[in-house]
C-alpha cells in the first residue's frame, strides 16, 4: 500500500507502534458527553475518549470484516487459472487483488485502536475470530464466480454503504475506498451472469444453478434476524451501524428480484411474493439459520479448507516477514551510526 494511505489511518496517533495503549476508565459524565457527540453525529477519531464496549465492538466487526476479505480470495482465486478467456482472467485477477488491498485498508484501521495486525490475525489462524459465512461454500463451476460477483458482494454493497458513514472515522474513511472497489466486483459479476444466460442453455442452465446455491447463504450474510442479535441495538445507538440486520436483508432481496427478472433467472424461493403495502416490497420465504449455526460453528463445507489455506500461506511466508524485520533492524541501525 502506497505510504500516503497507510497514513489515511495512522496520522492521528502519537504513540509508539509497540506501546501497549492505557484504557480510558468508563465514567458516566464522560460516557455522557460521548455519546451526545455520537447523537450529533460527530467522527470519532483514534485519539479520542471512546468507552471500552465502543471500541471493543469496533475491534470485532473491523476485524471480521478484514478476515472476510482476506479469506474471501480464496473461493476466487480458486478460478483464476481456469478463467474462460484472458479478458475474464485478468479481470478476476484484479478483484482479488482489490480484496487482499481491502483487508489491508481494514487491519490498519483496526490498528488504530490498539489491536496489531499480528495479534488479530493470530486470531483468525487459531479460529478464535469469524469471518463471513458465505465463504465457506465452494465455488464448483465458472458461474460462481458471476453468482459470488452479483449476490455476495451486492449483499457485501447494500451492508458497507451505511458504513461510509459509521461513527468512527478510520472506518468510514477505509469504506469509501471499498464500496468504489465492491460496486465494480458487483458489475462484473452480473456481467458474467448476463453472458452466460443469453448464450446456450446449457450455460443458462448453469448460471441457475450457481443461483439456486448462493442464494439463500447470501440471505444469510446480513446475520441473525434481529430479535436474536446480540450486538445490534447497541452498534445502532453508537451509530456504527445505521440499519438493522432484517431492514439490510429485505433491502438486498428488493434490489435483487428485479434483476434476477431481467437475467431470466428464478429465485429459489417459492414463497417469494410481492407485498404492494408499505411502500412495496418483496417477502421472502423461511432462512434456514441452523445451517448457519452450523457454518459459524465450523461445519460448513469448507471451513477447514479454508482455515487450512490460510495457515499455510502463513506459514510459506515466514521467511518474508522474517526478512523484512531483518532489513527494518539493519536500517534503523545504520540510521543511528549516520
Amino acid at each position: 500500500m502506497p505510504q500516503g494511505e497507510c497514513a489515511l489511518y495512522t496520522q492521528s496517533l502519537n504513540q509508539a507502534d509497540t506501546a501497549t495503549p492505557v484504557r480510558p476508565v468508563d465514567y458516566p459524565e464522560q460516557s455522557a458527553r460521548f455519546q451526545a457527540r455520537i447523537d450529533a453525529d460527530d467522527r470519532i477519531e483514534a485519539n479520542d475518549w471512546m468507552p471500552e464496549g465502543y471500541r471493543k465492538t469496533l475491534v470485532r466487526q473491523i476485524s471480521q470484516h478484514a478476515h472476510s476479505e482476506i479469506v474471501g480470495m480464496l473461493p476466487e482465486g480458486n478460478w483464476i487459472t481456469r478463467a474462460p478467456s484472458l479478458r475474464r482472467k485478468a479481470t478476476l485477477l484484479a478483484k482479488v487483488q482489490d480484496e487482499a488491498g481491502h483487508g489491508l485498508y481494514l487491519y490498519a484501521a483496526a490498528e488504530t485502536l490498539g489491536r496489531s495486525r499480528e495479534e488479530l490475525f493470530d486470531d483468525l489462524l487459531a479460529g478464535r475470530a469469524r469471518y463471513s459465512s458465505i465463504f465457506n461454500y465452494p465455488t464448483l463451476t465458472w458461474a460462481d464466480m458471476g453468482a459470488v460477483g452479483w449476490l455476495v458482494d451486492g449483499a457485501a454493497i447494500m451492508n458497507q454503504i451505511p458504513l461510509c458513514r459509521c461513527s468512527y472515522g478510520p472506518y468510514a474513511r477505509a469504506m469509501i475506498r471499498v464500496c468504489k472497489e465492491e460496486s465494480f466486483h458487483q458489475r462484473q459479476g452480473y456481467e458474467i451472469m448476463l453472458t452466460l444466460c443469453r448464450g446456450t442453455p446449457e450455460q443458462k442452465a448453469m448460471a441457475q444453478d450457481a443461483l439456486d446455491r448462493w442464494y439463500w447463504p447470501c440471505l444469510m450474510m446480513f446475520g441473525p434476524p434481529d430479535g436474536d442479535s446480540l450486538h445490534s441495538d447497541q452498534s445502532t445507538a453508537w451509530k456504527i451501524k445505521r440499519f438493522s440486520n432484517d431492514e439490510l436483508r429485505q433491502k438486498f432481496v428488493d434490489a435483487t428480484v428485479p434483476q434476477a427478472q431481467y437475467l431470466g433467472l428464478t429465485l429459489p424461493d417459492p414463497d417469494l411474493r410481492f407485498d404492494p403495502a408499505d411502500g412495496g416490497h418483496w417477502r421472502y420465504g423461511a432462512i434456514d439459520w441452523e445451517e448457519f449455526r452450523q457454518v459459524l460453528s465450523g461445519n460448513g463445507p469448507c471451513n477447514r479448507e479454508r482455515l487450512a489455506a490460510r495457515r499455510k500461506a502463513h506459514e510459506e511466508g515466514a521467511w518474508v516477514r522474517e526478512a523484512a524485520a531483518a532489513y527494518a533492524a539493519r536500517q534503523a541501525v545504520h540510521k543511528q551510526a549516520a
